[in-house]
């Protein structure tokens, strides 16, 4: 099937082709014709699928239509972060180029007036972040009485970031007879409670199983001690054929000073997390898009919906807390066809982390770099003793230093198998990344109280070789 069989127009084709794509993704063949005839619609599926697109394209043949009015937008996008929505907006300049289309990006961290001089014009596309829209929504900047199509993209990042009583909101306050497009990785029970309420008789395409990982990423973890991590990643940045490759934390205070210590180290790396103005983040994306620098450390305000094409690795400095960052994460890589290589650094602590996300992608234990992978689901970690039961007894600690070189030896040639530690599970704050400011976590675990709690619990399983002796603890 090409994107001709899908019904676009002539235009519409030209600049598809000029931009290098001949043959439309399958939630591109299944979801063009269905919203090109009016439909409501619900898209299932993972980062790097071509969903963008999926709903860019028939909406700019839609749009092609029709004229727009001052403060009453034609269309309304909806994404959850300022990188997303400004991603979108370069889909609507690529593939839109022979249509004339006015379009507006309203996001935070840029210039409010320069935005309402926009609307005041009239636009075709509206392209906002929940937060900026309810603003000027609030200021009378805005009339959202005339939207006939919106779109809700990422909607399972847009309930982990609280926005669903906004994105309520604003959809009552459009047409009653609108045609709704809903996008999501995952389909929670919030999120489906929203389709049935705004969507009329939607049509669901699911392309592939919700967060399910991409096959052509090669996943690895590497076991480190806590306090060796900087190293180990800086070792693992040399030893790879690391092309180019996104790193992640789930700190911002980590993003800072991971990329301040690996420039020291001699690497060309760039950083992008929520505290940064959106033009600096542009600038960092703009750099490493043009390979001005081959590494970007990044929090989990990068994690999702950033089309990068040939990224080679992802890193996860920090194992994610939730197991669906996970699967955005490296998404980042493996996109259209190629191959990519996710690396975890993982400690003792992040047993359960693990096991929760090798139980999301199937029970499928990810590799240990250098081990085996076993495709067996993890036994469950054992309820809460009740109150007042014994506590098992601390096994002695091992004295510290390098182990004699034959037990050394032996501990390599065992199959490396992370046993997860005989303690109730605990739960992980919630991440707070780029989060509405009334609903950060109460209890927010500080960096420094991480640090100290890693540093507690040293890792003595076996380690890849290229690694040194220096990384076991």
């Amino acid at each position: 099937m090409t994107f001709a069989d899908v019904g676009l127009s002539d235009e519409l084709l030209r600049a598809v082709n000029e931009s290098g794509y001949n043959e439309p993704t399958p939630i591109q063949q299944q979801a063009i014709p269905s919203v090109l005839m009016g439909r409501d619609l619900i898209g299932i599926a993972q980062t790097g699928t071509g969903k963008t697109a999926a709903f860019v394209l028939p909406m700019i043949d839609i749009l092609g239509e029709g004229r727009s009015r001052a403060r009453m937008p034609r269309s309304l996008i909806l994404e959850p972060t300022r990188e997303l929505a400004a991603q979108v907006a370069e889909n609507f300049e690529k593939y839109g180029k022979y249509h004339k289309l006015n379009k507006a990006l309203l996001i935070g961290g840029t210039n409010m007036s320069d935005q309402i001089k926009k609307l005041e014009k009239g636009v075709d596309v509206l392209i906002a972040t929940p937060g900026r829209l309810m603003d000027l929504f609030g200021r009378g900047k805005i009339m959202l009485n005339g939207c006939n199509l919106l779109v809700i993209d990422e909607a399972d990042r847009m309930l982990d970031m609280g926005f669903i009583p906004d994105i309520e909101e604003i959809c009552t306050k459009l047409p009653a007879n609108r045609q709704t497009l809903l996008f999501s990785a995952t389909m929670p029970g919030p999120i489906k409670k929203l389709a049935d309420k705004f969507l009329s008789n939607p049509k669901t395409i699911e392309v592939s199983r919700p967060a399910s990982s991409n096959a052509l990423i090669d996943q690895r973890v590497v076991r480190v001690d806590a306090r060796k991590k900087k190293e180990a990643l800086t070792q693992l940045l040399r030893a790879e054929n690391v092309k180019n490759a996104i790193i992640f934390s789930n700190r911002k205070t980590t993003v800072r000073e991971l990329a301040t210590s690996l420039k020291r180290s001699g690497f060309a790396v760039g950083q992008i997390h929520g505290d940064m103005e959106q033009p600096e983040r542009i600038r960092e994306l703009e750099r490493f898009k043009a390979e001005e620098i081959n590494i970007l450390v990044a929090s989990d305000v990068a994690a999702r919906g950033l089309d990068i094409k040939g990224v080679s690795h992802v890193f996860n400095f920090d194992v994610p807390w939730q197991p669906d960052d996970y699967i955005h994460r490296i998404g980042r890589t493996g996109r259209a066809g190629a191959t990519g290589v996710a690396i975890t650094l993982v400690t003792s602590a992040d047993a359960d982390a693990i096991a929760a996300i090798e139980k999301l992608g199937g029970g499928v234990r990810i590799q240990a770099l250098g081990g085996t992978a076993e495709a067996a689901p993890r036994t469950e970690p054992a309820d809460e003793a009740p109150e007042g039961a014994a506590k098992p007894e601390k096994s002695a600690r091992k004295p510290r230093g390098r182990k004699p070189k034959a037990e050394k030896a032996e501990a390599v040639a065992q199959p490396e198998q992370f046993e997860r530690p005989e303690r109730s599970r605990k739960a992980r704050p919630e991440r707070t990344e780029d989060r509405p400011a009334d609903r950060k976590p109460a209890q927010a675990e500080t960096e420094e109280a991480a640090v100290a709690q890693d540093a507690d619990e040293e890792w003595n399983g076996p380690i890849p070789s290229f690694l040194g002796a220096g990384f076991g603890g």
